[in-house]
């Protein structure tokens, strides 16, 4: 039977070598994947760009893995996929080993490969070491139907989660994260409907509210100071950091929908009974909406809400207004959170012109888009690089937010510019603590202008037309070469 599904590979195709992505679509369709990628492009429906404009999705996925506790990861691709995600993950910390079981064209259509990969996770199912075990099917695998479903669901108590992430399904590695999430939240979700489960290390005596997508650690922290006068407290932020907070999460009353593109997760929550909420509390405007949508959510009284705003808000305005932002701004990124920093922007008083967001527009993303549109802010799902390359260029800002060659354009005009991903996602945004957070990192970027002119200036020339490259005088007489150092 495995045999049958694996047989349908590419036709030439080889371990490690890519075909066009229609051709590996085409061919995970009729090797049996279609009712996967049916539900990825519903749910991740794909934008301009065809192929991931960032790092592999599947990056997105073995992060999620590698962060939990108690939880293996084995990928499934071709070598080269498999070296750059374990670099990767380990550049960004990762102090474990990932899992990987090598393939060959003969074991990948006869069916060996997935028997290879069932012989692994057998060997590998520790309950002492493990609660889960997540297996990934890169590219090639998915596009040659290796069935993961097929795998026991759980091994001496250790659980067995098989998820496709392949390029060619997935637009980008934020949604990754969901798929994964989403996985789990699943077989959590069927595991606390059959029977009693293990309960959470931290419990709250309060009714809680999940909390959908990563963040920075102090935001949780914040949100959970907002919900107190609520009567409510904050619960696990999904991705969870182990097993048991699954269970937690999906017991929340409430999920809210933090980065709106969680969607296999939040259809995990609606599936439990649970109330989504989208937007997040950042600034003074989005925190009034988020408290109120909260309590209506909750059903918490207006009144109690009334209050909770009363004593917060005058905080956090004036947290605002004493850290302004004076200046022309454009935004991009592939986080999901780049609506949510473009609102704290403009209450700060940035001149922002343009967001761009490499995820997908979603319903729990609509309160943050219109206040924006609403402010004068162009707003632009699954943006392509290209995109933002332009809005820059036409909005010629004095600071540009954005992904790594965003960044490197922007210096080669001497515009200043700061990384999304590792200087704006990486501050507190929610509460009190995110206007001054972001303020004093935009602030300082905007000064440094006539630095970046004056670097211009001096490096003018340098690595473009014929100062490109080593160009030798034919006419000079050569150095003498032999042995030496090289």
């Amino acid at each position: 039977m495995e045999s049958d599904a694996l047989s349908a590979a590419p036709p030439g195709e080889t371990a490690g070598v890519c075909n066009s992505r229609d051709e590996l679509k085409k061919a995970a369709i009729e090797a049996g994947k279609g009712e996967v990628l049916e539900r990825y492009a519903k749910d991740y429906p794909q934008g301009p760009h065809d192929q991931p404009q960032s790092m592999c999705p599947a990056f997105g996925s073995l992060r999620v893995g590698l962060r939990m506790r108690r939880t293996a990861t084995i990928l499934s691709g071709s070598a080269c996929c498999v070296y750059g995600l374990t670099f990767t993950s380990h550049f960004y910390g990762a102090r474990r080993s990932v899992g990987y079981v090598p393939f060959n064209s003969e074991t990948l259509v006869t069916g060996k490969l997935y028997e290879d990969i069932r012989d692994a996770v057998h060997e590998m199912a520790d309950p002492e070491k493990y609660d889960a075990i997540v297996v990934t099917n890169l590219c090639v695998p998915t596009a040659s139907g290796v069935p993961l479903k097929m795998l026991p669901k759980v091994i001496d108590g250790v659980r067995i989660i098989g998820i496709d992430v392949p390029g060619f399904g997935v637009p980008t590695h934020a949604e990754a994260k969901d798929i994964l999430a989403g996985a789990m939240l699943e077989y959590a979700r069927t595991e606390a409907e059959a029977g009693p489960v293990r309960a959470p290390r931290d419990r709250k005596d309060l009714p809680t509210v999940a909390l959908l997508g990563e963040m920075f650690p102090a935001d949780p922290v914040s949100i959970g100071q907002l919900l107190e006068p609520l009567g409510l407290a904050a619960g696990p932020v999904v991705p969870t950091r182990e097993w048991r907070e699954l269970y937690a999460a999906l017991n929340s009353p409430v999920a809210a929908a933090i980065h709106p593109f969680y969607t296999a997760s939040i259809r995990q929550f609606e599936r439990a009974g649970r109330t989504i909420v989208g937007s997040a509390p950042v600034g003074h405007d989005g925190t009034a909406a988020w408290l109120d949508a909260i309590g209506e959510a909750a059903n918490v009284s207006k009144p109690i809400v009334d209050k909770a705003k009363n004593k917060v808000l005058p905080i956090i305005a004036g947290a605002v207004a004493g850290s302004p932002i004076k200046g022309r701004i454009t935004l991009s990124g592939y986080e999901g959170s780049e609506l949510l920093v473009a609102r704290m922007l403009v209450e700060s008083g940035a001149d922002v012109r343009y967001v761009g967001t490499a995820c997908p527009r979603t319903p729990w993303s609509d309160p943050d888009r219109e206040w924006l549109e609403e402010k004068g802010v162009a707003v632009n799902y699954r943006a392509s690089l290209e995109e933002d390359l332009a809005a820059m260029a036409e909005y010629e800002p004095d600071l540009a937010i954005g992904t790594t060659p965003v960044v490197q354009k922007a210096k080669e005009s001497s515009t200043p510019s700061l990384y999304f991903t590792n200087l704006i996602s990486a501050r507190p945004l929610m509460g009190v603590p995110g206007p001054g957070s972001l303020a004093q990192v935009i602030n300082a970027a905007m000064q440094q202008k006539e630095r970046f002119d004056a670097m211009r200036d001096f490096f003018e020339g340098v690595g473009t037309g014929s100062n490109a490259g080593v160009w030798q005088d034919t006419n000079a007489p050569l150095a003498a070469s032999s042995g030496g150092n090289g």
